[in-house]
């Protein structure tokens, strides 16, 4: 993957950037378990999170929104991971794939559910909530919406608030996806 968007030094950043890095590399996602590095190791940010430094102001709340969303919500973190990795899988986003697959790894998802999400299939999953959540994240990543029974069955196991979250978190990764597409290089072939 060849970088669009060169990466800046900690020493380099403005006030407003800076902000920025400290609150990625400072908050919920340093506090815990690391399965992936923020920044590489002359401390630039990896991923989606160098592009956040574009605009202080957005990449402030847009990273606050992924903090919220990984470390806030009702989501249990097997049905966190899963969602994530659709949207990885229907991005086609290299990085999030293997960011999240460690996460997923460490929230007891196995080879064989992580094998079938990265083809984009649902998982063999005994669990309601999380075949409803995988089910609404794949209708959510492809249709954008979700038909009356998809969104009854997600009701029924996630509720309304756990039903918010899983959408707000499938378009947060889908945006990150975006932004690793145009400003990383990241990419599959598309259908023109």
């Amino acid at each position: 993957m060849n970088a669009r968007l060169r990466g800046l030094l900690p020493g380099e950043l403005e006030a407003e950037q800076a902000e920025v890095y400290r609150a990625i590399t400072g908050g919920p996602r340093a506090a815990g378990p690391q399965s992936f590095a923020l920044a590489d190791e002359e401390g630039r940010l990896r991923g989606p999170f160098n592009a956040m430094l574009l605009s202080p102001t957005v990449g402030l709340a847009l990273q606050e929104l992924g903090a919220a969303v990984r470390y806030g919500s009702v989501l249990r973190d097997r049905v966190r991971e899963m969602g994530i990795l659709v949207v990885a899988a229907h991005w086609g986003s290299a990085f999030e794939r293997e960011a999240h697959e460690a996460v997923g790894r460490a929230c007891g998802l196995t080879e064989t559910e992580l094998a079938a999400l990265r083809e984009g299939s649902p998982p063999d999953l005994a669990d309601p909530a999380e075949r409803a959540a995988v089910r609404a994240a794949a209708a959510l990543a492809e249709a954008g919406t979700l038909t009356d029974e998809e969104y009854g069955d997600a009701v029924a196991v996630l509720g309304e608030r756990g039903v918010f979250e899983l959408t707000t978190l499938v378009g947060y990764y889908s945006t990150l996806a975006l932004h690793l597409r145009v400003f990383a290089g990241e990419h599959r072939e598309r259908n023109v």
